[in-house]
């Protein structure tokens, strides 16, 4: 048991006084330019740090549909080990990043507002909670350290007082304009583009107040003003405050633009003698706050009219308007997110059209491809997580399935369904269709991910089935339970009031539950044929079969010692198994006989299992050899003898071993595979 010195020391282990000292680091104006001159980037301004951030994370490059496509790590979280990970998302990321890069280097974009606009659902307040924490970790190591600075005066009856820059500003902003272009020529003389220093705008009231008294007193000693400045490294927090604000709308009756640029003091009114003292103001609005990091609006078009003006000239001039100060210039990245019925206003709404030319709108869709939504399901609910209860094979891919097939267009291409196209956003291949038909249906349905059903749902009725009765019962869920859960839910859909829509996301449930059975069917099909030496024995009589038939020549039959004609209808109730029509027989017969050919030259022993056609086709043809053995049919009956019951038993232990089926689930399986069986339901997986 352990005792309060382990639990002490394990505290000592984790905490690293040197490491935090070099995060508070403090010293004078000189050392700073120092440390400056040594390493630039320390001055970079904010959207310079904020794509080093996340380049600093690394990329993945890929192609995908002929189209080269860059992975940025970032977005998979490993700040909080993929706890925000965001999957599906690379177009939309590279569109984020893109206006990141631009602004980094003074393209234009730094002078909008990065607008994130999509269904609701759809990673938007993720992707903003993943910058705000990413800037905040990043300013933490050594290559994303700033440094701001404190003012240490006498006051008025000499005693010594410090004051701290209540917005946080760089400190080579205290190098005069006149001369800090001259200073920034010198700092980028040997830095490439993409890497100048750039320093703009003038300190804020407070310190600019501060720098001129100080100015005045040392009579225009500049030397002399700079030994009352200390330069230390700063940390960004949102916790504490310190560069990362946020931003919710209120009630339109209680907005106040206060919230925004800071309000006066007015218990210092008395102190200094009037509002309009810098030192009588509290710079604590979320513009000021956020100053040198990142600002975000939660539903930025829901704001009262007159906050939106505000937001124009904080993101085109760079500057907010304090009561009763001039303009102060900001250093901020301002990030904005809205749903489309929100969006759809503001276009159609004259009077905001200075608004919308200030923004880059990035559209942040729902995911169209299965395996990108399993991911954000499988975050969540998996069976090291979901302690206690069994999620069977397939829970989460029927409920991914759903999801993603609400979110599609009818596709225009005669004799292709809906679920074959899932099938090919998914990667997988499809007769008669190529990259470029993908290519094509994308290009045809811009708008596929824009709406549907949002992730949310699909969470939510996860964890109605997690904590069903019959759930805490057997101790698992299964697809059909889900399912139940997901229709069920359609009628009080709070979003969803059309019932045409609903009757159609009924549909498609359909659709989801056939796909399962025939995943089920073949599932059981694959653990009944899974017997690798019946396999091989029919294997072996097949191609010995074949290699007579292709070089006309008898075969031996083992019983009776006599030679004869190769049995065709064995051959073709394998071939038939993968669709060989008989017009092409001898062109498969023969490409088997030259795969093994090939092989034997490369010294290499043919296997089975390298030819996927042949070995799917093997299987089905073993499957149907042995379901009458088995007797799958009586388990629905409950009348079965001991010699199936062993048979169904071997069944079952394949199912878990090899499926991930437990005890529970490989029953249901196959069960409600023997029913269809016993329904005469003899449709092969296509």
């Amino acid at each position: 048991m352990a005792n309060s010195e382990d639990l002490l020391a394990l505290v000592s282990e984790r905490v690293n006084p040197e490491r935090f000292r070099e995060q508070h680091w403090e010293g004078s104006f000189k050392e700073y330019l120092d440390l400056v001159t040594a390493t630039p980037r320390i001055a970079r301004n904010a959207f310079q740090r904020i794509y080093d951030m996340i380049m600093h994370f690394g990329t993945e490059r890929y192609t995908h549909l002929r189209e080269e496509m860059v992975r940025y790590k970032f977005f998979a979280d490993p700040i909080g080990n993929g706890s925000d990970a965001i999957f599906g998302l690379d177009k939309a990321s590279m569109n984020l990043v893109d206006f990141f890069k631009s602004a980094a280097q003074g393209y234009g974009t730094e002078r909008r507002i990065l607008l994130l606009h999509g269904p609701v659902g759809s990673s938007k307040s993720t992707i903003a909670r993943l910058l705000k924490k990413g800037i905040e970790y990043y300013s933490r190591l050594d290559e994303g350290a700033l440094y701001t600075f404190t003012w240490h005066v006498d006051d008025d009856d000499g005693r010594p007082c410090v004051h701290a820059c209540p917005m946080h500003e760089e400190p080579l902003k205290l190098i005069p304009l006149d001369a800090r272009q001259a200073v920034l020529d010198r700092l980028n003389r040997d830095l490439p583009e993409n890497a100048q220093v750039r320093v703009e705008g003038t300190l804020d009231p407070f310190c600019r107040k501060t720098y001129g008294d100080l100015l005045v007193h040392y009579h225009g000693e500049w030397s002399k003003v700079i030994e009352h400045v200390r330069v230390h490294r700063l940390i960004l927090s949102e916790k504490d405050r310190i560069g990362i604000g946020t931003f919710q709308p209120k009630d339109e009756k209680n907005q106040d633009s206060t919230e925004l640029t800071g309000d006066i003091n007015y218990r210092k009114i008395a102190e200094y003698g009037t509002d309009s003292d810098p030192r009588a103001f509290n710079f604590d609005g979320e513009f000021n706050i956020a100053n040198r990091g990142l600002i975000e609006f939660i539903e930025v078009l829901k704001l009262d009219v007159a906050f939106l003006y505000d937001l124009l000239g904080a993101s085109q001039e760079h500057v907010i308007k304090p009561k009763k100060f001039a303009q102060t210039d900001i250093d901020e990245v301002i990030i904005g997110h809205t749903n489309e019925p929100e969006y759809k206003k503001l276009q159609s709404n004259e009077l905001m059209e200075a608004f919308r030319d200030r923004t880059v709108k990035i559209d942040i869709p729902y995911n169209i491809r299965v395996d990108d939504e399993i991911a954000i399901y499988n975050k969540d609910f998996n069976n090291e997580r979901i302690r206690g209860i069994h999620i069977a094979p397939h829970t989460i891919e029927v409920a991914a399935m759903w999801a993603v097939l609400t979110r599609y267009e009818e596709p225009k291409k005669a004799g292709l369904t809906l679920m074959q196209k899932l099938k090919l956003y998914n990667g997988k291949s499809i007769p008669n269709f190529t990259e470029d038909s993908v290519r094509e249906l994308r290009e045809e349905a811009p708008r596929e991910g824009m709406q549907g059903i949002s992730p949310r749902y699909i969470q939510d009725k996860l964890s109605n089935a997690l904590v069903s009765d019959q759930a805490i019962q057997e101790k698992c869920i299964n697809p059909f339970m889900v399912m139940n859960e997901l229709e069920g839910g359609l009628a009080h859909h709070s979003l969803i009031n059309d019932e045409e829509v609903k009757n159609r996301y009924r549909e498609l449930l359909s659709l989801v539950r056939e796909e399962y059975e025939d995943i089920l069917k073949s599932e059981v099909q694959r653990a009944i044929s899974a017997d690798e030496e019946a396999i091989g024995r029919l294997c072996s009589n097949y191609i010995e079969n074949v290699r007579a038939y292709t070089q006309h020549e008898k075969v031996r039959n083992k019983y009776t010692g006599k030679d004869e004609e190769p049995d065709e209808r064995l051959m073709r109730s394998i071939e038939d198994k993968i669709d060989i029509p008989e017009t092409r027989k001898d062109d498969f017969r023969q490409e088997i006989m030259n795969y093994i050919g090939a092989l034997s030259l490369d010294g290499k022993k043919f296997e089975y299992s390298t030819n996927a056609r042949l070995h799917k086709a093997l299987e089905l043809k073993l499957f149907e050899d042995q379901r009458d053995t088995i007797k799958l049919k009586n388990v629905v009956s409950g009348v079965v003898d001991e010699e199936t019951q062993a048979k169904i038993d071997v069944v079952k232990q394949r199912l878990i071993k090899y499926f991930g089926y437990n005890e529970t689930s490989a029953t249901d399986v196959l069960n409600y595979v023997a029913s269809i069986f016993a329904r005469g339901d003899t449709k092969e997986e296509s």
